[in-house]
This record gives C-alpha cells, sequence and structure tokens, in this order.
C-alpha cells in the first residue's frame, strides 16, 4: 500500500459516520437504505459515504435482486496500524540519506587528520564521535585499561573523559577482566 493510499485510508475512517457504518458492515454486508435506517442518517449521506470508503478501498460493492450490497474489505481492515505506517513509508530510505550525511557532517567537523579536535557538547553529536572511536576495538576482545587509553589518546589527549564516555553510552563495557566492545 502506498503512502498515499494509507493516508486516504486513515482520513477516511476519521469521521464519525463513516466509522458507524464500517462498524455496521463489520457484522453483515447490507444495502444502503437498511444502513440509513440503522444509523439515523440519510440514504443520500449513507451513499456519499460509501463512495468515499469505497474510494479508499475499505468497502467493496456487489449486486443481488435489486439492491446494491455493500461489504468490509477486511484484508484491508485486518492489518494493523503499525503494519500500516511502517510499510508505505516512501521517505525510508530518504531518512536514512538524511541520517548518514548528518553523521558525516559531525565526523568532519570534529575530526581533523584522524584526531578528534574536541568533544561536542550536544549529546547526539558526542554519540557519533564515539561510535567512531569504538569501532577501533575488535567486538568481544578484552583490553587492559592502558590498552584502551592508548587505543583513545590517538585520537584525543582526554583518554579519561572519552573512556568514560564510551562505557556511559554502552559502546564499551567494563568488568574485572577488563574492557571489551559489547557485540550487537
Amino acid at each position: 500500500m502506498s503512502e498515499d493510499e494509507v493516508i486516504a485510508l486513515l482520513k477516511c475512517l476519521a469521521d464519525r459516520s463513516r466509522l458507524q457504518i464500517v462498524r455496521s458492515l463489520a457484522g453483515e454486508d447490507l444495502y444502503v437504505e437498511l444502513l440509513a435506517e440503522r444509523l439515523g442518517l440519510a440514504a443520500s449521506t449513507v451513499s456519499f459515504h460509501l463512495k468515499k470508503l469505497a474510494a479508499a478501498g475499505i468497502v467493496s460493492s456487489y449486486r443481488t435482486q435489486y439492491y446494491a450490497m455493500y461489504s468490509l474489505n477486511r484484508d484491508v481492515l485486518g492489518r494493523n496500524l503499525l503494519e500500516l505506517v511502517s510499510a508505505c513509508s516512501d521517505e525510508v530510505e530518504e531518512q536514512r540519506r538524511r541520517e548518514e550525511a548528518y553523521r558525516q557532517r559531525v565526523i568532519d567537523s570534529f575530526f581533523e587528520y584522524g584526531r578528534l579536535t574536541a568533544i561536542p557538547k550536544q549529546r547526539k553529536k558526542e554519540r557519533i564521535v564515539l561510535e567512531v572511536i569504538a569501532e577501533r576495538f575488535e567486538p568481544g576482545r578484552v583490553y587492559a585499561e592502558r590498552e584502551v587509553n592508548d587505543i583513545i589518546s590517538a585520537f584525543h589527549d582526554d583518554f579519561c573523559t572519552i573512556r568514560r564516555d564510551l562505557v556511559g553510552e554502552g559502546l564499551l563495557a567494563r568488568g574485572e577482566r577488563g574492557y571489551w566492545r559489547p557485540e550487537r
């Protein structure tokens, strides 16, 4: 389902009369006059709302004898809301691209010739910088504190602050054996 179709579906269901029609059709297939009688609406109003619901793919119609019967498209309404909003996003790739571009701008701003020029004040930027430093540690390998300090000091002189922040952000773990990069 495209993003425009999901928006149309949600807009369509945001009307009280249409929601009442959907509730009525959940029990059984009905025709316009019977829906109008049950809901206390004019038949023309019910027809108008049924056209909107049909355009959004929520209901469909079929003919029996004299009547046009309306039924729910249960496969459309059977999806959960999270599935609808996450699957339809045309912008997921664009968002990922923007995040990667932002990450690269932060790295370019705070690293010069492979060294950290300053520790960022903003937490989001600091997290990116710490992730870059954490990549130097092999996942699962245990490092002595001196080894950790040596690796960090290649980036910045304040290795104590950076080591503490790496542990605080969960990018390094610390125990009796030493320090290690948790596997994700």
